[in-house]
């Protein structure tokens, strides 16, 4: 509270407090500000799903620091929020990351000339990496028109010249993400009788994911350990189950233990069968492990039901 005090002050502004005990307290702020200068109608046209700037997060691979802040000094000037990587591989790391924890970027710009990964061959691993979800512009001082079409198969959406100017680059991301949204038709899977195979030890997390599986109406079958879920996936034939919910830390097995002796079995599905991560531990170590061991997502618990749909619509062959 006092360096909320202090930061209103600087503001010239002032806070009061209103407390009854047992009922609450509310807290008021004042400040004056000026009049803004955006137009309300500046926004008009972000519409139909498309992520407002505020609301976006856009990666900036680039080999030149400056190159890289500066564009987060230019996006950050319309409300965008900005990461960047130094590197082809890092920024394939990023993203990796963010999709297996099924938060992906909005915008992904990648410098074209690159020591090591240039940006086609970059962009061409993160499709191959997490598909087409992001749209993906190469930022170049050069002239595209020779690598326009070896661009384009790689899974480039569009090109901006240097420099960086926040107007052309969200008029491009636009363009790119009505054009996905018009022509890429989203498969996703009807969850309804869908089998699940549940790895859990703790009873209580038990019940509360198969009562939150059961509102779509699919069916589970629970697993107290790692070893245990193993078992009940190869003691079942191919494709019996469509997806594996796998807690992190079980004794006898632990989930990524299991994940990687589930991958190892010599049957059509054990490769292909999506298997998510459920556990507490979100930090990006966590998730990196998790992706080496096979797991094809990672929810920090407690999962919220909504993104456990939208993971398994996802990740299930519709």
């Amino acid at each position: 509270m006092p360096i909320t005090k202090n930061i209103i002050e600087l503001m010239n502004g002032n806070i009061e407090v209103e407390s009854e005990k047992g009922k609450g307290s509310t807290f008021t702020v004042t400040i004056t500000l000026l009049e803004s200068e955006r137009d309300a109608m500046e926004d008009k046209d972000w519409y139909d799903g498309i992520p407002h700037p505020h609301e976006m997060c856009v990666l900036v691979i680039d080999d030149d620091p400056i190159a890289c802040e500066h564009a987060q000094i230019v996006l950050g000037e319309v409300g965008v929020s900005c990461e960047m990587a130094l590197s082809g591989l890092d920024g394939i790391e990023m993203v990796k990351l963010r999709h297996a924890r099924r938060n992906p970027y909005d915008l992904i710009i990648v410098d074209w000339k690159m020591p090591g990964l240039d940006g086609i061959e970059t962009t061409r691993q993160i499709r191959a990496a997490v598909g087409n979800e992001t749209p993906i512009i190469i930022l170049t001082s050069y002239s595209w028109d020779d690598i326009a079409d070896e661009a384009k198969a790689a899974g480039v959406d569009t090109f901006v010249a240097k420099p960086l100017f926040a107007g052309s680059v969200m008029d491009e991301f636009r363009e790119a993400f009505r054009w996905k949204n018009a022509n890429l038709e989203k498969k996703t899977a009807d969850l309804k009788g869908r089998r699940i195979l549940l790895a859990e030890d703790m009873s209580v997390n038990a019940e509360i994911m198969m009562m939150v599986l059961s509102m779509r109406e699919m069916e589970v079958d629970l697993a107290e350990n790692g070893q245990i879920a193993v078992d009940m996936f190869s003691g079942h034939e191919a494709g019996y189950y469509d997806a594996v919910l796998m807690d992190m830390r079980m004794p006898v097995m632990d989930g990524l233990e299991a994940t990687r002796t589930i991958r190892a079995l010599d049957r059509p599905d054990a490769g292909t069968i999506p298997i998510i991560a459920l556990t507490a531990n979100a930090f990006d170590e966590d998730v990196q492990r998790s992706m080496q061991a096979g797991l094809n997502a990672h929810l920090s618990k407690p999962v919220e039901p909504e993104a456990l749909f939208e993971t398994l619509e996802n990740l299930i062959r519709a």
